[in-house]
């Protein structure tokens, strides 16, 4: 009794891949992504952190020495206060120089500023900043071509304007885990509080 073995293949024969140690972990495409998205987080981060300081101190950009929040001033009543547009100005202009406004607003600014830069929280600063962004974008409501008043508004872009073209920045690097590249988000995803609510990504 004859055992018949498969016959050999015809062809060039599956040769393994041999790991070769010269050849990067990372490659340079997604490397240069990673540090591309790193920059964009930081830029992002010193907007908000910056828009922070400036209000509380009144460094004399946007907001001078006397409307400074250390000096009694509010940082929402300059702007929701003036609200001359949109299905929601009246709202907006209710809101305006209001206690809670004004601490849930910088409180943000703060937040979502040192979390991005830091590269930590990237999750609840995504969330936070894109709800920021989506209600600056209803106050200015860049549709209109006139205010309530009958004045121009000068929009830009009715489709898009720079509240969301920050929004989709801030979608994107948190989908990019842009925290983990120049930032502690590595080492924040590893605490255990972290891991048990991943919410705090």
């Amino acid at each position: 009794m004859s055992i018949q073995q498969n016959p050999p293949k015809v062809g060039t024969p599956d040769i393994p891949r041999q790991h070769n140690p010269n050849r990067p972990a990372t490659a340079p495409a997604s490397t240069a992504a990673a540090r591309a998205l790193a920059v964009l987080r930081i830029a992002l981060g010193l907007t908000f952190l910056w828009a922070f300081l400036d209000k509380t101190f009144g460094w004399g950009y946007a907001t001078s020495a006397k409307q400074a929040w250390i000096n009694g001033g509010s940082p929402t009543k300059g702007f929701l206060g003036h609200v001359q547009v949109g299905p929601f100005q009246g709202v907006f202009r209710d809101w305006a120089g209001t206690g809670w406004a004004d601490w849930l607003f910088m409180i943000g600014l703060l937040g979502i500023g040192v979390a991005l830069i830091l590269g930590i929280g990237m999750r609840i600063a995504g969330v936070a900043g894109t709800v920021m962004l989506a209600l600056m974008w209803f106050a200015t409501w860049p549709l209109a071509q006139h205010t309530s008043l009958g004045t121009p508004t000068s929009s830009n872009n009715p489709i898009v304007d720079e509240h969301l073209i920050l929004i989709v920045a801030l979608i994107a690097v948190v989908l990019g885990a842009a925290g983990t590249a120049w930032g502690l988000g590595r080492w924040w995803n590893e605490r255990h509080f972290v891991q048990t609510n991943p919410w705090l990504r």
